[in-house]
């Protein structure tokens, strides 16, 4: 069985870790957590890292547990905010909550016999029937004051020069989140949790609250923040966050978002977003860099991320829609698109409109009266003549053909294309 520490270590994914973790881990199978916060009803690329640290600990043979924090999720973690959150109300959160549970069923092994299959757990479950004052009573008197304002999360919220400051609901966010680890060590044995980098003060809350307890000994690991290499905030784009979800980011769009990445950022990102050995990523960097114009670590990198999140279908068909734009894909890809994908791989393309009652209209018309897709029918006629129109990615040759309701795609849309590179939407109202 592999060392879930070393294996994270060559792969750059560890940023913080207590003494005696590593030693731990040798001593047999373990049981560890990681929190997801359910703001929302999808997680995106920003929640991968800790999804894979979880996975790899599952590979290793270990048990994972995803807490989805219904209770905290009601408050919001302070780490890294500038402002406080907006509450959420707990239908919302019940939802959303369901929607992560399904994500996460892509990346970790829930529905086993094994051993080690993954648990889901929700703090709202332990924290729903417990009263404020047992809480404080039980939980608030073991750890100071002067210890949470020690946590950076805490002092750089309050350094900021603000005058909202930070509640007192957000300031105790620490204590329910140690809370947490306290209660999955006592009752499911969860002697490890795992999380990003500017989780390890509500991390370390817990451990402390283990101590002061049980007198026992609990564990902490921390991946670091993501970066890009030109200092861009990682997983933003114009549009936003890139998303798990199929319906917020299509399967094209975050293939796209990976094909596209830095040379600098592929190396790094394929040790942490994909499953592949060492071996084989070292030969992909090696391959990469005798001709990095061919992208090939881009495109393995992609191809890994979108059939882990999305399977093996969909990237196959965002491949095809990633070879649109360069005269690779024929009709019958086209026509395969749904619409979502083909504004996505059409987008920023100019887009004129023909009225649907005016079809079958003669095509010198449709182009250079209707619209002005050309500037004259004689220019178009030369072209059409030249072979050098399409219409839906099919060569149109004849000059005195027409355009009709069966070139119409997605019930709406006809892409024609003069020369190599200069695409038009035309939009049948």
């Amino acid at each position: 069985m592999k060392n879930f520490v070393e294996e994270l270590r060559w792969r750059g994914m560890i940023h913080d870790i207590t003494p005696g973790t590593e030693e731990e881990l040798k001593k047999g199978p373990m049981s560890a957590y990681v929190g997801i916060d359910p703001t929302g009803d999808s997680l995106h690329i920003g929640h991968l890292v800790s999804i894979m640290i979880l996975k790899h600990f599952q590979a290793c043979g270990n048990k994972p547990y995803a807490l989805v924090g219904g209770a905290t999720g009601m408050i919001g973690d302070p780490s890294m905010k500038s402002a406080e959150r907006n509450l959420l109300d707990e239908e919302t959160l019940a939802h959303n909550v369901s929607c992560i549970k399904a994500q996460l069923g892509r990346f970790l092994d829930f529905e086993s016999d094994a051993p080690n299959k993954a648990e889901l757990v929700n703090n709202y479950d332990w924290m729903k029937d417990y009263t404020f004052i047992n809480f404080t009573r039980d939980i608030g008197k073991l750890i100071t004051v002067n210890y949470m304002m020690s946590k950076d999360s805490v002092k750089k919220r309050l350094s900021r020069d603000s005058s909202e400051g930070m509640s007192f609901t957000e300031f105790t966010y620490q204590l329910l989140q140690g809370y947490d680890f306290l209660y999955l060590y006592e009752h499911n044995n969860v002697k490890l949790q795992l999380g990003g980098a500017d989780q390890w003060g509500n991390i370390t809350t817990g451990t402390e609250l283990i101590r002061r307890t049980n007198g026992g000994e609990a564990f902490a690991l921390t991946c670091p923040l993501i970066t890009k290499a030109d200092g861009g905030k990682f997983g933003k784009t114009e549009k936003g966050n890139i998303w798990l979800d199929a319906d917020r980011t299509s399967p094209y769009q975050f293939y796209q978002f990976w094909l596209n990445v830095s040379d600098a950022d592929a190396e790094k990102y394929i040790k942490i977003f994909t499953m592949l050995d060492r071996e084989t990523i070292e030969a992909a960097i090696a391959e990469h860099s005798q001709d990095p114009g061919q992208r090939r670590l881009q495109k393995l990198l992609a191809k890994e991320v979108t059939i882990m999140v999305h399977g093996e279908k969909e990237y196959e068909n965002a491949l095809k829609a990633s070879q649109m734009l360069f005269g690779k894909a024929t009709a019958e890809d086209l026509r395969s698109l749904d619409e979502k994908t083909f504004l996505a791989v059409f987008e920023g393309v100019p887009t004129v409109e023909i009225e649907r009652a005016k079809l079958p209209m003669p095509i010198l018309d449709a182009v250079a009266v209707e619209t002005s897709i050309f500037p004259s029918k004689g220019e178009a006629r030369k072209m059409i003549q030249g072979n050098g129109f399409s219409i839906n990615k099919e060569k149109f040759t004849d000059p005195n053909g027409q355009l009709t309701e069966n070139d119409i795609i997605d019930g709406k849309y006809i892409l024609a294309q003069k020369g190599k590179k200069d695409y038009y939407i035309i939009n049948i109202k």
